[in-house]
């Protein structure tokens, strides 16, 4: 069953040679494939001149896999698939980046939108989202064996909805599962719920891996619809997008409980067309923090952060000159981030001041069909 199901549902295309410059990084691509795109990309990114190369190295076959996981080694990649009858896939990664298919199972719910690995690599977390309200969105542990193949899940979690906004908060929509620095525990940021949910990790129990913090949960502003959660390199500050809301929170972190310091509007615009948070990510440094808010805005926000009190100022807002920017990354030099504009099927690099933390000129525009999550290897 493997065997067949490794030849024709995840078949592996190596497109031109694996010898990468030393300049070079090695970039995954995560994308939706109802359209042109057929699933994972591997491709070659010049740090120096800040493109892409337009030849893929690799293009690995999967439906909708739009999130990506690798591990501590990145020896192993999963992704999530995101369709309704969700799915979880296992790749290795072989020394030059390779990548061939190991597995796949069930998510257990439907469109599964993101995925992490537990600190001791024994389980992969991932968050069925879920659109439609019956039976709505979870949260499922699925065990890793020691070859990264994926074993059924073991665990289901269900939280109950805010029901603020009829049509998008009736039931619970799991959007994000993050752990603490310390792997320790695990964050769920539910949209349905208006709340990020905390659960202690226990990675000796077989069958129930999670179980509720004290406290089980924050709060947060009904009908703003937490998405996206990230802590900072100590763990002492939390940073969150609220999509609904357009908002980004600032967290102290105490005891692994979430202190509300800071609530900061990723627009000036009263449209709430225009309010759509996406991801966030830290400069290497640690002094800048960047936010995607999608919508009409199609921004990419630049905030300056305080190095003893987290505290955020803004700084920028950036084009990504396409839409919807879903995703987007930092290359490894800390000279350029990548946007993923899902509906305008690109990637925009542009340039990055690692002094100012402003981000300047677009120096690339790069065809891709719906990309949707950006990882690269060290």
């Amino acid at each position: 069953m493997m065997k067949k199901w490794t030849q024709t549902c995840l078949l592996s295309v190596s497109l031109m040679s694996t010898m990468i410059p030393a300049q070079a990084a090695t970039l995954l691509v995560g994308s939706y494939t109802y359209g042109q795109s057929q699933g994972i990309y591997r491709y070659q990114f010049d740090s120096k001149r800040g493109k892409i190369e337009p030849t893929p190295l690799q293009v690995v076959k999967s439906v909708s896999p739009s999130w990506l996981v690798l591990s501590a080694d990145q020896r192993q990649l999963f992704s999530v698939n995101e369709t309704p009858d969700g799915k979880v896939s296992s790749f290795s990664l072989s020394s030059n980046g390779e990548i061939k298919p190991l597995n796949q199972v069930g998510s257990r719910g439907d469109e599964p939108t993101h995925a992490s690995l537990s600190r001791d690599q024994r389980y992969l977390f991932v968050a069925n989202y879920a659109v439609a309200p019956d039976p709505g969105g979870s949260l499922v542990v699925i065990p890793v064996a020691k070859d990264g193949t994926l074993k059924p899940a073991v665990q289901q979690l269900r939280h109950t909805p805010s029901g603020v906004n009829p049509e998008r908060q009736a039931s619970a929509h799991v959007h994000s599962l993050v752990l603490s620095p310390d792997g320790q525990h695990v964050y769920a940021s539910d949209l349905g719920a208006d709340k990020v949910f905390i659960y202690r990790y226990d990675g000796a129990s077989a069958d129930r891996p999670l179980s509720p913090a004290i406290p089980a949960s924050v709060d947060l502003p009904p009908g703003s619809g937490p998405r996206h959660l990230l802590f900072d390199a100590k763990g002492r500050h939390a940073y969150l997008t609220l999509e609904m809301s357009g908002e980004v929170v600032m967290f102290e972190v105490k005891d692994d409980a979430l202190q509300q310091r800071q609530r900061l509007a990723l627009t000036d615009q009263a449209d709430a067309a225009a309010k759509a948070s996406g991801g966030l990510h830290l400069s290497a440094d640690g002094r800048f923090l960047y936010v995607s808010n999608r919508g009409t805005a199609n921004e990419i926000v630049v905030f300056s952060v305080g190095q003893d009190d987290g505290q955020l100022t803004l700084l920028q807002r950036r084009t990504v000159e396409g839409d919807h920017p879903r995703e987007f990354a930092l290359d490894p030099t800390d000279h350029f981030v990548l946007v993923a504009n899902q509906k305008s099927n690109q990637i925009v690099v542009m340039r990055r001041d690692p002094r100012t933390g402003k981000l300047g000129e677009t120096v690339q525009t790069f065809n891709q069909p719906a990309p949707s999550d950006l990882k690269f290897l060290d």
